[in-house]
C-alpha cells in the first residue's frame, strides 16, 4: 500500500490534474474507473485570497472522490501560507495539498507561477518552507524536468522539496519550453527516484496499459500519474490495474464509449446545469469517439448542439449506425 504522509492510498496510478478537464463530475468517473488519487484543477492562491467565487468553486469535492488533492498554484510565499492555513487547513473533505511547479502555459508562466518557478529554486524553497510549516494536510509538489534543456534543474528541485519536508513529488519529464510536445524523460524520473526517499510519481506519455506498466519498471516510480491518456478513456486506470492484477484486461467497446460519454453528459448538467454542461462536454465527447468509425462526420453536429436530450440523441443514433 502506498502513502502518502498519513494518507493511505488503495493503488499508484492517479489521474493528473488538467486545466479545463479535471472538474467535479470527470473526477468521479476516473475514480469510479479506479484511480488510486484525484486532483482537482489546478486552483489560484490569489484567487481564493481575494475571495473570487469561481475560483471557489474549483475546490468543490465530493465525499465519494476521496481521497482527493487539491492542486494550488501561486508564486507568493505568504499569500499561499495564508491561503492553506485560513481556507484549506480545516477543510475535512480535502486530503492533500498539492503545489503546481510545472504548468508551461503562457498565462501562468508570465506571472512568475507555474513552471516559471523552476528558474527560482530559492523561492521555491521559500514557497514549500512556508506551507508546510502551516499546512495541517501532507504537501506535494509537481514539477518538469527544468525550464527549458539547458537549465534542467528537476534533481535540485525534489532534493529542495524532500529537505522542506514535502511528502511526495510528481515528475513531468519534459521541460517547460517543450510543452507537451516530443517525448517525455522518462531517465529524469529514474534518476529522481534514485536520490530522493519520499514516494516519487512518474508523469508523461502514458496512453497506453502498456505505456503505464512501461514507466513503472523502467523508472521505479512509487505511482504514476495519467493526464492526456484519461482523456476520453477512463478505462485506463480500471485497464491497468486489472493488468498489475494479473486478469483479463477488458478494455471499453464502443458501444461502452459512447454509454460512457452519455453517463459524462447526464453528471455534468447535474452539476452544472444543462447549458453549460452540454457546452463543456463537446470536447469530452470528441475524445471519447476519438478513433471510432465516422466519428468525424458528426463533430460538427456536436459543436452546435444546445441540449441535453439533443445530445443525447445524436450519440444514440450514432451507436445505431455502428451498428449497421
Amino acid at each position: 500500500m502506498l502513502k502518502i504522509g498519513d494518507v493511505n492510498l488503495n493503488g499508484n496510478v492517479f489521474l493528473a490534474p488538467m486545466a479545463g478537464v479535471t472538474d467535479l463530475p470527470f473526477r468521479m468517473i476516473c475514480k469510479d474507473m479506479g484511480a488510486s488519487l484525484v486532483y482537482t484543477e489546478m486552483i489560484s492562491c490569489k484567487g481564493l485570497y481575494y475571495k473570487d467565487e469561481k475560483t471557489k468553486e474549483l475546490t468543490s469535492v465530493d465525499e465519494r472522490e476521496r481521497p482527493i488533492a487539491v492542486q494550488i498554484f501561486g508564486s507568493e510565499p505568504s499569500i499561499m501560507r495564508q491561503v492553506v492555513s485560513e481556507y484549506l487547513n480545516d477543510r475535512d473533505d480535502i486530503d492533500i495539498i498539492d503545489i503546481n511547479m510545472g504548468c508551461p502555459a503562457p498565462k501562468i508562466v508570465r506571472g512568475g507561477e507555474g513552471s516559471a518557478l523552476m528558474k527560482s529554486p530559492n523561492l521555491i524553497r521559500q514557497i514549500i518552507k512556508e506551507i508546510v510549516d502551516v499546512s495541517k494536510k501532507p504537501v506535494t509538489i509537481k514539477i518538469r524536468k527544468g525550464w527549458d534543456d539547458s537549465n534542467i534543474n528537476a534533481v535540485e528541485i525534489a532534493k529542495i522539496g524532500e529537505e522542506e519536508g514535502i511528502s511526495a513529488i510528481t515528475i513531468h519529464g519534459r521541460t517547460r519550453s517543450m510543452f507537451y510536445s516530443g517525448e517525455a524523460d522518462w531517465d529524469i524520473i529514474k534518476e529522481i527516484k534514485e536520490v530522493v526517499s519520499i514516494p516519487v510519481i512518474g508523469n508523461g506519455d502514458i496512453f497506453t496499459v502498456k505505456d503505464g506498466m512501461r514507466m513503472l519498471e523502467y523508472t521505479n516510480c512509487d505511482a504514476i500519474m495519467i493526464g492526456r491518456g484519461a482523456r476520453g478513456n477512463p478505462w485506463i486506470f480500471k485497464n491497468i490495474l486489472e493488468y498489475m492484477n494479473d486478469e483479463k484486461v477488458n478494455y471499453p467497446t464502443d458501444d461502452e464509449k459512447i454509454e460512457k460519454a452519455i453517463e459524462h453528459l447526464e453528471l455534468v448538467c447535474d452539476f452544472k446545469g444543462e447549458k453549460t454542461g452540454v457546452r463543456e462536454m463537446r470536447k469530452h465527447i470528441a475524445w471519447y469517439l476519438k478513433g471510432l468509425k465516422g466519428a468525424n462526420q458528426i463533430k460538427n453536429s456536436i459543436n452546435t448542439i444546445q441540449t441535453l436530450e439533443g445530445m443525447k440523441t445524436l450519440l444514440r443514433d450514432y451507436t445505431d449506425s455502428l451498428k449497421r
